[in-house]
């Protein structure tokens, strides 16, 4: 047996909120649509991956999703430009990251990161 997948639910009764938030900000398509659930996402290949964890690093609180993305500035300029203010960072992490985490309309807490060049 193989897992083949990992997909994050986050509970809401406002679908529109998870559109403005996971797609107009952070740029994910929506793959699927039932009108009671909307998955987002793209075709880039990832792979299975869980963390578990006792902290955030660097004395932060554990993240609800830890969200990859290849422009780091064009990230927080778009959370920025949509009225959301970082809770920790931008910071380059001595792990070889740099990050920033904020809330999403749901209260997760995302952890959003670039590698380091």
């Amino acid at each position: 047996m193989q897992v083949r997948r990992i997909v994050a639910n986050i509970a809401s009764q406002d679908l529109e909120k998870a559109a403005a938030f996971y797609r107009d900000i952070l740029g994910l398509d929506i793959l699927m649509d039932h009108g009671w659930i909307v998955t987002f996402g793209n075709q880039a290949s990832m792979t299975v991956q869980l963390s578990i964890a006792s902290e955030g690093g660097s004395g932060t609180p554990v993240p609800d999703l830890s969200i990859e993305v290849d422009d780091i500035a064009e990230a927080e300029r778009r959370v920025r430009a949509a009225g959301i203010v970082p809770e920790y960072g931008p910071v380059n992490e001595s792990w070889g990251v740099r990050r920033f985490f904020v809330r999403d309309p749901f209260g997760r807490l995302l952890n959003i990161l670039a590698h380091a060049g």
